[in-house]
């Protein structure tokens, strides 16, 4: 038997405590239970649990949502963080749709000085930006999921781990045309989750891309990133 709890959505399932959306939720109340302690997550998706957690807590604090716990395996946590990368940016993928049409944006672009391949093809070849996007997507969840490469969520092989950086510049890309070429959907979306400033600060600190091509300013040393104000 369910019993509603008197905090947030959190239900007890004779004597367990489960946090759990119930049907009829409230927009306003959703995901907002009670907070628990990574130590005390007993579960295989105890990574992601903490990590989305962490992000409903306050998603400007990046520090704080990047940083491991003591007892980490460092592979998982790359593993989880990119999980999560990959299923946010699919809200802005969403948004993305209104106006990156194919008819307006022919190419996978950001800026005049790049022009990607989309590898989602036997040879890798030119792609509207949205089938791009919706493309690069469904292949990180692909491999993301697969079975052959990732069979655990508590254990990963390093050549496993390995595959992360491809996948990394692969969805960066969506942020870079976003940002060059659908700046005011960026903007809202960036200010509202804070996500294109976390990919970045995490691919850094884990040295999953070269800096070189971290086009979109998103540092505190980049004068222009959204929300900040950049000098006469």
């Amino acid at each position: 038997m369910i019993t509603k709890m008197s905090e947030g959505n959190t239900v007890a399932v004779s004597g367990t405590i489960v946090r759990r959306n119930l049907p009829g939720t409230k927009t306003c109340n959703y995901s907002k239970w009670a907070e628990e302690p990574f130590d005390e997550m007993d579960s295989t998706l105890a990574v992601q649990q903490y990590i989305q957690q962490t992000i409903r807590k306050d998603p400007q604090d990046v520090d704080l949502i990047l940083l491991a716990p003591d007892t980490q395996d460092e592979g998982v946590w790359k593993y989880e963080h990119l999980r999560q990368f990959c299923m946010e940016l699919n809200g802005l993928a969403v948004k993305l749709q209104a106006e990156c049409q194919p008819e307006t944006c022919t190419q996978m672009t950001a800026t005049e000085q790049w022009i990607f391949l989309c590898a989602a093809h036997k040879t890798p070849k030119e792609c509207p930006a949205i089938d791009y996007t919706r493309h690069t997507l469904d292949g990180a969840a692909c491999l993301l999921n697969s079975n052959k490469y990732f069979p655990s969520r508590v254990s990963i092989k390093e050549s496993s781990v390995a595959k992360l950086g491809s996948v990394c510049r692969r969805v960066y890309r969506i942020f870079s045309h976003a940002y060059f070429h659908h700046r005011q959907i960026f903007d809202v979306f960036e200010n509202d989750s804070h996500l294109c400033r976390r990919f970045t600060v995490f691919v850094t600190k884990y040295n999953l891309m070269s800096k070189d091509n971290l086009i979109v300013p998103m540092l505190e040393a980049d004068p222009s990133a959204p929300g900040g104000e950049s000098e006469a």
